[in-house]
């Protein structure tokens, strides 16, 4: 019995020491930060960016120094401790604690991506002054600027597998509740200052969500949803990110880490051997604002400015068109350029223009070859311009600027091929405008009076019974073989000579022949035209003023009424009888 109650109370003893063990406190926050382990976490898609391909950026080509063996250089032996003052020298309100995740990220910048450290310290260059100014009139740390790093690698035309686009790598849906403008033309994800605007306003709105910077940080990459639900399953109450750690996504798990390594080795990397980018000249820029459709060639042509230098300063503009039609858009520009812009912005918009303009109305095809239809037709009309030849310019840059060819220019102003332009020299462009031209239906015209058919017809029959009766006069013989030299013309009588003088006196003011109006259809020519109405195709190609029998289907033309003498003669039979006896 005693054994018992020994048992028992030494059953009890070690349950009490167990649920002793249970109650202690949980380790510290420190403690969890320093000591956590994960091999699992994933890292964010910027490791993978294409260094070779990011060095060719206009930016890092023309404005950054870099040293191109950055990577051959050896790395020096940096212990725990280093990394742990390093990260307590870096001036930040964020919290920047050391473990061995932490260091896997920073050793991962500082040994196996050190080419992508030093273009990226290249970009920061032009890209960070934007970021801090967003950041700080939003009033938040500055330390924030380094979030593009792990976003983009700082490349503003970063898309990520899931859709995320632009240095800050915004999706569509949180990019249009930010307010920036997502389309076909414009992708203002991609705009750097706009972007960095709705990065420090999105911030702000996260961290008024958690109170906390490393939970604001952990729900910029997977949402404010997850670190919620993470929250939840950590227990509830105030958390920070390392003890909701195991509830994150594993993507998640790896962000906040990553941050604190890309502040450690922006603000160290002296410290293993990478070299510092040096401006190489600076680089000052201006905005003005577009209200007009303009495309980066036709800037790139009148003010020299290469294309390159253009996306790299504006790459919200994806497909290199400025829609400032539809409504205004602001223009980064070298500072000096942005008053070129203004003074030439006419010649700027009316440069090549037909190749970039909207056409408004588009009349359908009627299935001819060429491009008029029933209503009206296209035209090519010469456009005269002049240009000065500038310091520099040779034939072939100013026959690209205006769309010709080298060629016409020698030919308008007539030069050999061996003459060569001098500065000051004034040349005559010939350019062309295509025009469509609406013609108006032709209207039938009205038919002659009946009074005017009633005279006409009179005098006609008149003059036909005077040839009539000149003609059955016999002819003598001696006169046989004048008369038939003379083509049957019969010899001017008294009364013909009369009747004639009686027609030239009714006869009324020649009108235009009357004409109606046919639509061509498909199989139809001039001739078979023409037999329809019973005219000739002559007649066709007078009244419309064309040469050739080239006709096309929808065309109308003027085809000419029969007139009354043909119409007369071919219906009077004692006409015929006495052809017939002649």
């Amino acid at each position: 019995m005693k054994i018992s109650n020994r048992i028992i109370c030494l059953a009890a003893a070690g349950a009490l020491a167990w649920l002793g063990a249970m109650a202690k406190p949980a380790p510290s926050i420190l403690s969890i930060k320093d000591t956590i382990h994960d091999n699992s976490v994933i890292v964010p898609e910027s490791f993978e960016t294409d260094v070779k391909k990011m060095q060719e950026n206009w930016y890092l080509k023309n404005y950054a120094q870099l040293d191109r063996n950055a990577d051959s250089r050896p790395n020096p032996v940096t212990t725990d401790q280093d990394y742990i003052d390093r990260l307590g020298l870096i001036p930040s309100v964020i919290e920047m604690p050391f473990n061995s995740i932490v260091k896997n990220f920073i050793v991962m910048y500082s040994e196996r991506k050190r080419q992508l450290v030093e273009n990226m310290l290249g970009m920061s260059l032009y890209y960070m002054p934007i970021f801090e100014e967003a950041l700080e009139r939003h009033d938040l740390p500055l330390e924030l600027k380094y979030l593009p790093v792990i976003e983009s690698a700082l490349n503003p035309s970063a898309v990520s597998r899931a859709g995320a686009a632009g240095l800050w790598q915004f999706m569509p849906g949180t990019a249009t509740q930010l307010g920036l403008e997502i389309n076909s033309l414009v992708d203002m994800r991609r705009d750097p200052i706009s972007s960095s605007e709705a990065a420090a306003r999105y911030l702000k709105q996260l961290y008024g969500i958690f109170g906390d910077w490393s939970l604001a940080i952990a729900s910029y990459n997977c949402g404010p949803g997850n670190v919620a639900k993470a929250i939840r399953r950590a227990g509830g109450g105030k958390k920070d990110f390392w003890e909701i750690y195991p509830f994150l996504p594993a993507e998640t798990r790896g962000y906040v880490p990553a941050f604190i390594a890309a502040n450690y080795v922006m603000n160290h990397y002296d410290k293993h051997n990478i070299s510092p980018a040096l401006a190489r000249k600076p680089i000052l820029t201006d905005t003005v604002h577009i209200s007009r459709r303009v495309h980066f060639r036709q800037i790139s042509d009148v003010l020299a400015i290469p294309m390159d230098e253009l996306r790299a300063l504006n790459p919200q503009f994806r497909t290199d068109l400025i829609p400032g039609d539809i409504r205004p858009y602001a223009l980064v520009l070298p500072s000096l350029q942005t008053f070129a812009y203004i003074a030439n912005e006419d010649s700027i918009t009316n440069h090549n223009a037909q190749l970039y303009s909207r056409r408004d109305i588009v009349e359908p095809a009627t299935g001819s070859i060429s491009g008029s239809n029933s209503n009206g037709r296209y035209v090519d009309e010469l456009v005269v311009k002049y240009h000065t030849v500038r310091k520099g310019e040779t034939l072939a840059k100013i026959a690209k600027r205006y769309g010709v060819t080298v060629a016409s220019i020698r030919k308008a102003n007539g030069f050999s091929k061996k003459k060569k332009i001098q500065r000051g020299l004034r040349l005559k462009i010939n350019t062309y405008k295509r025009r469509y031209i609406k013609e108006e239906t032709s209207k039938e015209t009205p038919e002659v009076s009946a009074e005017a058919k009633a005279d006409s017809t009179a005098i006609e029959r008149s003059l036909e019974l005077v040839i009539d009766t000149v003609a059955e006069k016999p002819i003598p013989a001696e006169n046989l073989t004048q008369h038939k030299s003379a083509e049957n013309i019969a010899p001017k009588t008294e009364t013909r000579a009369k009747v004639e003088n009686t027609a030239k006196k009714s006869t009324p003011a020649k009108a235009a022949p009357a004409t109606v109006s046919h639509k061509v259809t498909k199989g139809e020519s001039l001739d078979k035209i023409a037999r329809k109405y019973g005219v000739t195709v002559s007649d066709i190609r007078a009244a419309n003023n064309i040469k050739g029998d080239k006709i096309q289907i929808g065309q109308t033309i003027k085809v000419p009424k029969k007139t009354a003498s043909k119409t007369n003669s071919n219906s009077n039979p004692k006409s015929k009888k006495k052809r017939k006896n002649r």
